[in-house]
């Protein structure tokens, strides 16, 4: 049995018939005489090509060319087949005659600008490049800008940090133009600005003998300030430019102080005959803008002015007061503009809504003392209308209810309304009967 057993493919089928003559000849197609299993072997049909990998050109002209010559169909097939896949496919004409190549140089787009990393470009050895002042200054500025309530706990931390870098004459001279430019661009920081300049003018270590941080900062107001009667005409732009510095310099001299060696710091009082300079050169050309930029100006430092000129007895805020009544009259300015400006001369009026301190508590009289009345209770009359110790008919209403308690005197108490709040509070029987029931009821469930 062992001899029978063939391992070679497709052997299973003459298993047992290996001896038998024309066993071979099943496989070529032809019928072998007096083989009964032959004719069932000769109608097997050779097999085809896989569907995945056509015919080619080639392998149907080997095909063509084999189908001419004497052999079986099952070799001719499986020759054409092998030959299909060994044979490449032809190439595209187009990649034949393409002229492009893998060793051709990059391309780059005309519009490509190739990125340098700021880092490489001094040669530095670092990945990160070095700060340099201008972006130092603008970190705190932006900080302080958009938290100014922190400026008390990092101006100190700002102050060395400067220190440390402002060692000559340029770098001082750029530390101030970039706090002015920051200052006079933008009005929300005109405040933060001229507190930050007043810190540094005090507490820079760099003083020298050409000019310190404040000398070098007013030289800066001054060459602005000589350009005001262009600024004031100039385009929109040039104007909010002009008016933000208007602003900057009345913050700077509020907040600006001079060392004196006998009493406390003085204000920069040469900047308060700038201020007036301003403030007619602004209301010599009346639009809406200049305007506005004036009035914002007086309400700021209008009050500190007018007590600088009384003291050096000139009337300087009477002449702009004047001339204010007069552009409300005559200027061709919007019914809004009038309006503030009504209202910025009422505001001096009532010496710039300001409250003097109110005296001793034993010497206070309505006379003397504005809030006199302050803490004194609200009374009400028969129809609702309040009134207080400082109105005028302040007797006759209370009087008015003295006389009311007189005539109800169960309705009223010690302050008046006790006597219906006890009326109020009480129960009815039904609410009472109501009450104690649900306090029984309760009792119980408390009880094991």
């Amino acid at each position: 049995m062992a001899e029978s057993f063939d391992r070679a493919p497709g052997a299973e089928r003459t298993r047992g018939k290996a001896s038998c003559p024309g066993a071979g000849d099943a496989y070529s197609g032809r019928q072998a005489e007096g083989e009964p299993g032959a004719a069932a072997f000769s109608q097997c049909e050779p097999l085809r090509q896989p569907r995945t990998s056509p015919p080619s050109t080639e392998s149907s002209t080997s095909s063509d060319r084999s189908s001419s010559k004497p052999s079986n169909p099952a070799h001719s097939n499986s020759s054409s087949s092998s030959t299909a896949a060994l044979s490449p496919p032809s190439a595209d004409p187009v990649v034949q005659n393409s002229t492009l190549s893998a060793n051709a140089p990059e391309f780059y787009p005309s519009t490509y600008a190739p990125y340098q990393d700021a880092a490489y470009e001094d040669g530095s050895d670092g990945y990160y490049a070095e700060p340099s002042l201008a972006d130092l200054v603008q970190e705190f500025l932006s900080h302080l800008s958009s938290s100014p309530g922190s400026f008390e706990f990092e101006i100190e931390y700002i102050t060395g940090t400067l220190n440390g870098w402002v060692t000559s004459e340029e770098t001082l001279q750029e530390l101030v133009e970039l706090i002015f430019t920051q200052s006079t661009s933008m009005q929300n920081f005109a405040y933060t600005g001229a507190r930050l300049c007043n810190h540094l003018s005090q507490h820079l270590a760099l003083s020298p003998a050409s000019g310190s941080f404040r000398q070098r900062l007013l030289k800066l107001c001054q060459t602005e300030f000589e350009h005001r009667k262009q600024a004031v005409v100039g385009d929109a732009e040039t104007q909010r430019r002009f008016h933000s510095y208007v602003l900057f310099l009345g913050e700077l001299y509020l907040n600006l102080e001079l060392k004196s060696a006998k009493g406390p710091p003085a204000r920069a009082d040469v900047l308060q005959g700038a201020l007036k300079d301003l403030i007619d050169t602004l209301c010599s050309h009346p639009t809406d803008a200049n305007l506005i930029c004036a009035v914002k100006l007086l309400k700021l430092t209008g009050s500190i002015l007018e007590d600088s000129w009384k003291q050096s007895g000139k009337s300087c805020m009477q002449e702009i007061v004047q001339r204010i009544e007069n552009i409300v009259l005559d200027s061709q300015c919007s019914r809004d503009v009038k309006q503030m400006l009504l209202r910025l001369v009422e505001l001096r009026s009532s010496n710039w809504g300001r409250v003097y301190t109110a005296a001793v508590f034993s010497e206070a009289t309505p006379d003397n003392d504005p809030n006199y009345y302050m803490n004194e209770p609200t009374f009400y009359t028969a129809d609702g209308t309040p009134f207080t110790a400082a109105d005028p008919d302040y007797s006759e209403k209370y009087q008015e209810i003295l006389d009311r308690e007189d005539y109800f005197p169960e309705l009223y108490e010690e302050n008046g309304n006790d006597a219906l709040d006890a009326d109020e509070d009480e129960m009815d029987s039904e609410i009472e009967e109501a009450y104690e029931k649900f306090c029984l009821e309760s009792e119980r469930r408390r009880k094991p």
